[in-house]
């Protein structure tokens, strides 16, 4: 199932797409769908972020200063830099090369706290597209991510959630600037699962429903210059475009 948020004349309304139709749903995240009666037809859809999450947490998978392997370090983003499918991503200048990042992102869908491998995924709601945009070279001087990850639209997510992923560790993932494929890799080669993700943060954090969480960029990484059109492909997801200015 795709659930998705739209834009429509009396504002911001989560759909789920039922026979070519955008059904209107009361809350997302209920465990029973209620709808609404009313309907956006496909063709007239306009996609805004699937969710508004409280938090943004993305996943680094590195060594640690000492050398002892670290597999997995969680980091918070902004929730004020998510953007929506086609919202213009404002690259800043003069910092060094700018990169956007196709990943995979899990959709908290219920109150997520100390998770364990036999239920993390009962707390996912679905998965999305993500575009983690980077002032790469900021990484070099600020080991927090603050410089790197903070720019204007610097996380669109869409453009819509899918429920139905067989398996979230086997997903492609294509990232195409002007309509040129530059990566292709996908969830397979990270080295982390999206359960051990979920467990390592709740750990220490609890998830509420519409968080997200960016499992990492499996080299799908790419250097835009303003101007470029960014199409990030998840198979079986969907695709999230975005032009950077």
């Amino acid at each position: 199932m795709r659930i998705a948020r739209l834009q429509t004349a009396s504002g911001p309304q989560h759909a789920v797409l039922r026979n070519g139709t955008w059904d209107h749903i009361k809350d997302p995240f209920a465990e029973v769908l209620a709808f609404t009666g009313e309907t956006t037809a496909e063709r007239n859809a306009v996609f805004l972020a699937p969710v508004r999450p409280s938090l943004v947490i993305g996943i680094g998978h590195n060594l640690g200063n000492n050398n002892h392997v670290l597999p997995i370090q969680a980091w918070h983003k902004s929730a004020h830099t998510v953007a929506g499918p086609g919202d213009e991503i404002v690259a800043v200048r003069g910092v060094g090369v700018v990169n956007v990042e196709g990943e995979l992102a899990a959709v908290v869908g219920k109150r997520a706290e100390k998770l364990t491998p036999g239920n993390a995924l009962s707390h996912v709601l679905g998965y999305t597209v993500v575009n983690d945009v980077t002032n790469v070279d900021q990484n070099q001087i600020d080991e927090k991510l603050f410089q790197g990850k903070s720019g204007t639209n610097y996380t669109p997510l869409g453009p819509w959630i899918e429920t139905e992923v067989e398996d979230p560790d086997n997903v492609s993932t294509e990232v195409a600037v002007n309509g040129e494929v530059m990566a292709k890799s996908g969830s397979f080669n990270l080295p982390s699962s999206v359960t051990d993700c979920l467990v390592y943060v709740t750990q220490w954090l609890t998830l509420e429903p519409g968080d997200i969480v960016m499992t990492g960029a499996p080299n799908t990484f790419v250097a835009v210059q303003p101007g470029d059109r960014v199409d990030i492909t998840l198979e079986g997801i969907g695709t999230l475009s975005n032009t950077v200015v």
